[in-house]
């Protein structure tokens, strides 16, 4: 072993390449055990990013709160795979999420150093504001997945309705431990998402205060700052039921509480009479707006001139607007936008929308001028990405309907079904072998997966980067496959095709014990197991076993013969298991021959 290399990675704190560590193990184990033992090291496999696993952790040792260290700009990478525009969203809501999580590890680290430390602390805290459909739940749904903290969801509207007693806004908390399987400690540690809270701005036209309305936001206050939640209320039975068999249990009272802390509230809301209000103010100021111009819409930018005094006008109170100190604007979607969505491969519609016709074996393309045109149709409804939904169930409902009853197995989308879906269903029907939409079925799929090797390709390097793994052009196409499979978003796909690569790397560590032959897979037999698993939908550990079981008799038989101790297997042996044999028997014993002829002439002399 280089231990020179060893020392210098210590102090690093550099990781070794797999395969220097692989090569680092094996030579150890070798020298120490022989042929008796043989451990493969697993590659580098992504955990959930952001938080520790517990695997093989004693109890004392254990660390329940997520041990964090993503970077804003790595988060940012993630989330560029799946929004579509919102680039100024995307940069603030990862840089302040990914700062509030980084300083908790820091303040985590100085405990007990300081007395002081995080006293005061100023929670990141979000405000986003944006029009319907722009994707401000799912960006907060995407980061909090990618985190692995948990999440929990509210809505603004049902709190006024509970009055200014607030106690609903407790109970998000008490979700909140919940959603971490009752891990207090997690809890701690999670993001609370506040939907529609401009509901909760108090009415503008009503003479004194809106006392509902802003009895909310008082009861967020301290929450949103730092206080400690009672887990166990009145109302709850079960807390209470909970309660009582502890208390006959052990003769004491349980009290469990969450402080908030560490806990990120993150605002959302459409803010439709915010811009005339900013409006107005720049107008006041003479900052471009001219008094008397009465434009019918209000340019959606004016909004990224949104002060904590504007917020006050609309409702809002100074203390409220004050733990919201990060404030986020969305840009509203166009036509164009809309038809990018449509377009991303990671894109929750399409895949739908693959999924139902997939249900009754029914393959779906979609052609991108007609993406275009349902694009067009739901930028008319006005209510951004929601507008998909519903302009794709209208345009394809009639033959989620009926083509389950025939025997039409591939469909593509065209720009004309789009315009007559009716005509089109029943021109289908008609003649569902029709050479030219086979052929644009053809071209639409070839379409789909140049369009998908690019998207993959363009992010090989973050994948590459979070493995450990090497991304060629034929894992890229791998990746690809596993996506069309099984209907799934780029990130699961590769996650998919990593699991399948370390079922392979612990079934290969075993395989002396079971077949007593020392036998190691390059990268080409690894990827042509992973194609095999893909295509046959089988195991990828079970398929590798298949594999060295066929070709033990030929192994053993070379073993034996010339004393070989160790072989590695590549694609070959996959795809053409005798030609690989053969090969192998024709190179031993030929080798063999040669020696046998040279030690003869060795004699003679």
């Amino acid at each position: 072993m280089d231990y020179k290399n060893e020392t210098e990675n210590e102090e690093s704190g550099k990781l070794p390449d797999q395969k220097e560590l692989e090569k680092e193990l094996s030579e150890y184990l070798s020298k120490k055990y022989g042929n008796r033992i043989k451990i493969i090291s697993p590659f580098l496999f992504p955990k959930a990013q952001g938080v520790s696993t517990d695997e093989g952790v004693s109890g004392e040792e254990k660390e329940d709160v997520p041990s964090f260290d993503m970077l804003p700009e790595e988060l940012e990478d993630h989330l560029e795979s799946f929004i579509v525009k919102q680039n100024a969203a995307k940069a603030v809501l990862s840089t302040k999420i990914c700062t509030h999580f980084n300083r908790i590890e820091h303040l985590k680290k100085q405990a007990g150093k300081k007395k002081t430390v995080g006293v005061g602390m100023i929670k990141n805290n979000v405000l986003m504001i944006g029009p319907t459909g722009v994707g401000k739940t799912y960006i907060i749904k995407l980061i909090a997945q990618k985190l692995g903290v948990p999440f929990v969801k509210g809505d603004a509207t049902k709190f006024s309705e509970t009055g200014y007693v607030g106690g609903d806004v407790d109970d998000l908390i008490r979700d909140l431990v919940q959603e971490a399987d009752d891990d207090i400690e997690l809890a701690e540690n999670g993001i609370i998402y506040i939907d529609e809270i401009d509901k909760i701005a108090s009415a503008r036209n009503i003479i004194g205060h809106d006392v509902s309305r802003t009895g909310v936001q008082r009861a967020l206050l301290k929450p949103m700052e730092e206080t400690e939640i009672d887990l166990k209320v009145p109302h709850d039975a079960v807390s209470q039921i909970q309660a009582i068999e502890h208390y006959r249990r052990t003769g004491k009272k349980e009290k469990k509480v969450v402080n908030t802390k560490n806990i990120l509230f993150i605002m959302s809301g459409a803010f439709g009479d915010l811009a005339e209000i900013i409006k107005k103010r720049l107008q006041k100021q003479g900052l471009g707006f001219e008094a008397d111009v009465r434009p019918s819409e209000i340019p959606w930018d004016i909004l990224r001139e949104v002060t904590a005094q504007d917020l006050n006008e609309f409702g809002f109170e100074s203390e409220f607007v004050g733990r919201l100190p990060v404030l986020v604007v969305f840009d509203e979607l166009t036509k164009e936008d809309l038809g990018e969505i449509l377009k991303n491969p990671n894109n929750p519609i399409i895949l739908s929308k693959r999924q139902d016709f997939n249900a009754y074996g029914i393959d779906v393309k979609f052609e991108d001028e007609a993406l275009d045109k349902i694009a067009e149709m739901a930028a008319k409804e006005k209510t951004g990405a929601r507008g998909l939904v519903g302009a794709m169930e209208r345009v394809l409902i009639a033959f989620e309907k009926h083509l389950p009853s025939t025997e039409i197995k591939k469909l593509v989308v065209t720009p004309e079904l789009v315009d007559n879906p009716e005509a089109e269903l029943k021109s289908l029907k008609q003649n569902p072998d029709s050479p030219e939409l086979m052929e644009r079925f053809g071209k639409a799929a070839e379409k789909e997966l140049d369009d998908l090797r690019g998207f993959i390709a363009a992010r090989s390097g973050d994948f590459q980067k979070r493995s450990g793994l090497e991304i060629n052009d034929l894992r890229i196409d791998l990746v690809s496959e596993i996506y069309l499979r099984r209907t799934s978003d780029i990130t699961s796909a590769f996650e998919d095709f990593l699991d399948m690569y370390q079922q392979i790397k612990l079934e290969e560590s075993s395989l002396f014990d079971k077949l007593e032959i020392n036998i190691s897979l390059d990268d080409s037999a690894i990827d042509e197991l992973i194609r095999q698993a893909i295509e046959t939908g089988e195991e990828a550990g079970p398929l590798t076993f298949q594999l060295a079981k066929k070709l033990e008799y030929g192994l053993k038989l070379v073993k034996d013969r010339s004393g070989t101790q160790n072989f590695v297997i590549n694609g070959e042996a996959v795809t053409d298991m005798e030609k690989f044999i053969n090969g192998l028997v024709t190179k031993f014993y030929r080798e063999d021959y040669e020696q046998f002829k040279i030690e003869g002439h060795e004699k003679d002399s």
